[in-house]
């Protein structure tokens, strides 16, 4: 017999297509090396970098960027620690300036305790940056009518929290997640707040379209470890959806056949 081998579709990002749904961050490690290793256990392709946190001369041996080879990574500017809208719309045009591509994820915090993000200036930025050719991946909370003026505004990804960036609580409401994926053409990303794998796999469940952290993996006691777990996590939870679960019962329903029983 031919083992069964389930061939999914790519995820298609603003043309470019992607194998791995497990996007990565790159800061919190405990070293490069580290770092470097667990990306590579994850699978992933897409890894971002904090602009306004990361030395960008890449000759650097120290820094972030040494390690991580532009051909075996897609490297994406993020806007991590931005308050206002100009300030990511400055980072994200220094990020460009600096050798990036025109890719950005965008991300204004609102609130410096619980790090939710400020979705009107998201927005206004996201409108700046689309009009400079940017393609824009936009952070935000799992608010689906401000998910839809993101796409409106023409961003390439919306990004919606599963809950508060580094607080590993995982997926807090995966109906407003279930419900922007429903409703939105461009991918749906999931953004924050995955603290395992279990998390991972939930969330994936949902049939969004790929998973971004950070913490999960860089604070694991193996990250390494970790970035493997997270792997197999998105992997099984695209499938999960993919292969459609069964009903939830309220009742039990036996798992085999009631008819043409023998006799006792």
């Amino acid at each position: 017999m031919v083992p069964y081998e389930f061939q999914d579709t790519p995820l298609v990002i603003a043309g470019r297509e992607f194998k791995s749904r497990l996007i990565l961050g790159t800061g919190k490690y405990r070293d490069n090396a580290t770092m470097v290793a667990a990306l590579r256990a994850s699978g992933t392709e897409m890894v971002t970098v904090a602009v306004r946190r990361v030395d960008l001369d890449r000759t650097k041996e120290e820094g972030i960027l040494y390690h991580l080879d532009p051909k075996e990574f897609f490297l994406l500017p993020n806007t991590a620690g931005c308050y206002t809208a100009e300030e990511a719309v400055r980072y994200a045009r220094l990020a460009r300036a600096a050798g990036f591509t025109e890719w950005i994820k965008l991300e204004v915090i609102g609130d410096s305790t619980t790090l939710l993000p400020d979705t009107q200036a998201t927005l206004e930025a996201a409108k700046i940056l689309v009009a400079e050719g940017f393609k824009v991946m936009a952070y935000t909370n799992e608010d689906l009518v401000m998910a839809l003026r993101l796409e409106d505004a023409g961003c390439v990804a919306v990004m919606p929290l599963a809950s508060p960036i580094g607080s590993g609580l995982g997926l807090v409401n995966p109906y407003y997640v279930r419900e922007i994926k429903r409703r939105l053409s461009v991918p749906v990303i999931v953004d924050a707040g995955v603290g395992t794998a279990s998390d991972a796999c939930i969330t994936m469940e949902q049939g969004v379209d790929a998973i971004l952290m950070n913490t999960a993996v860089a604070e694991a006691r193996d990250p390494v470890a970790m970035g493997r777990a997270m792997k197999l996590a998105v992997e099984a939870g695209r499938l999960a959806y993919l292969a459609g679960r069964m009903p939830k019962r309220e009742i039990a329903v036996p798992s085999s056949p009631t008819t043409g029983m023998l006799d006792r």
